[in-house]
């Protein structure tokens, strides 16, 4: 065969072993990887240009098993509120059979409508609504309308969420007497912060040069603010478990008091992206009346159950807690909290809970652990400096007569500043050499290590009081 003959035989058969878009796709497993990172008007946009692929993105289930309506224009509801403190409407063509419900729930509702009449709505099981206007009435539904198969709801943030119907309506799904295999919905995110979209992570970062610490005492404050700003970067471009990685605050939204109720009504049903607080004063901890618990101030009746706010390691001194820790692999699953972000690629619940540093075979001390507690279990016992914390068995607060006692671990010396205990304490707080008051290096801008900012500042050292 001459070299010609073997040139053009080679091109054909590369141009008739070419795949295109439609023969890629239609590989199941290619499909259900690839689409979970489109949006729903991308993959409605590719279904529009030929019938192949409309039969296969319509036809196929689970094209449309994790939906994402977060940045979906026709969900957007950015309309005033219908009724402030007895106002009218404004606008006089509304419907006066329309309730509440319908107002704020109609673009969610006539998106799911559209899904429901083109045979999409059933094939959905994870939904994310995270920011936009749900409805305590809407959640309803689709925990109890059978036309709704969602097995993980996602609605942080959520606008006009009635919490309180919210938690009727779980109650009443999570009941004893519900029927079996009920409700659906196996994993609720409502506590914690929706996911940021990586524009707004671009606009986190600050410039590489301002990172380069300053030599001068006066700015310190700036540079601690620059590491905060670092930080904050570094935490949202890795994905680390909110959990089991961080400590510290972990929900830094008011929890309405019932919420630690209904995870316990719920805890063989729904799991949460929180858990029950495990401290000793909980009826539910394992520790309960094994160790003496100081009083809450202002608190006459302490709650049975808390809703867990804060991540904690072990105790600075013990290494340890009095009730133990949560550790994936050895812990219940209703005892592991829901870790963001919303799993892509599953609607199991299981996998919702898997930390990135959970691993195959590994050794008891490698499992991800952490302790959940509330705030008004870790009061006065944590640094929120230096993230430490000292347990219950290790140290007692003082009481209010002992408060100048050098006994006292945790204390706050500067108003701005957080509790922080006294070696945290000892690195931020000065003595002006000058006047003898006492100053925050973090917070007193224009402050050096001698002189606080008053004294230090050209010009105002005398006081004019006219």
């Amino acid at each position: 065969m001459a070299s010609g003959d073997i040139q053009e035989h080679t091109r054909d058969l590369s141009e008739s072993s070419e795949l295109n878009l439609l023969d890629l796709l239609s590989n199941t497993l290619v499909l259900q990887q690839t689409v979970p990172y489109l949006p729903p008007s991308a993959l409605l946009s590719i279904a529009a240009t030929s019938k192949q692929f409309r039969k296969l993105f319509l036809k196929t289930p689970g094209v449309f098993r994790h939906l994402d309506l977060t940045c979906v224009k026709t969900a957007q509801f950015n309309i005033a509120p219908i009724d402030n403190g007895g106002e009218t409407w404004r606008n006089v063509q509304l419907d006066e059979n329309l309730t509440e419900d319908d107002f704020y729930s109609g673009p969610l509702r006539g998106i799911a409508h559209n899904l429901q009449r083109g045979g999409i709505l059933k094939d959905v099981h994870t939904l994310v609504l995270d920011g936009l206007s749900v409805t305590a009435e809407l959640v309803h539904d689709i925990l109890v309308d059978p036309s709704y198969n969602v097995r993980i709801l996602s609605i942080r943030e959520a606008k006009n969420l009635n919490e309180r119907k919210l938690m009727q309506s779980l109650s009443y799904a999570c009941r004893r007497t519900r029927p079996d295999g009920s409700p659906k919905l196996r994993g609720l995110y409502v506590f914690g912060k929706r996911d940021m979209p990586a524009s707004a992570l671009a606009s986190t970062r600050t410039p590489s040069a301002a990172s380069t610490p300053s030599v001068r005492s006066s700015e310190i404050g700036i540079n601690w603010n620059r590491k905060s700003s670092n930080t904050l970067y570094a935490g949202l471009c890795t994905e680390q478990d909110d959990w089991y990685e961080k400590r510290g605050r972990i929900i830094s939204s008011p929890i309405a008091h019932g919420w630690a109720k209904i995870l316990l009504e719920c805890r063989d049903a729904i799991c949460f992206d929180a858990v029950l607080c495990t401290g000793p004063r909980h009826a539910n901890s394992a520790a309960y009346g094994r160790v003496p618990v100081s009083p809450v101030p202002g608190v006459t009746n302490p709650q049975l159950w808390n809703v867990a706010t804060f991540a904690m390691s072990g105790c600075a001194t013990c290494g340890s807690a009095p009730e133990g820790f949560t550790v994936y692999g050895d812990s219940a699953t209703e005892e592991l909290p829901l870790l963001a972000p919303v799993p892509l690629h599953s609607s199991n619940v299981k996998a919702a809970s898997i930390p990135n540093s959970a691993s195959s075979g590994a050794a008891d001390a490698e499992k991800p652990r952490f302790v959940p507690r509330c705030w008004d279990c870790i009061r006065d016992r944590y640094c929120f400096s230096c993230e430490q914390w000292w347990c219950e068995a290790c140290y007692q607060v003082p009481s209010s007569s002992e408060l100048n006692s050098h006994t006292r671990k945790i204390t706050r010396s500067c108003w701005e500043c957080e509790n922080n205990c006294l070696d945290c304490i000892a690195h931020t707080q000065r003595r002006c050499k000058s006047c003898g008051g006492g100053y925050c290096i973090i917070h007193y801008d224009g402050s050096t290590m001698t002189l606080c900012d008053w004294c230090s500042t050209r010009g105002r050292r005398i006081r004019e009081l006219y």
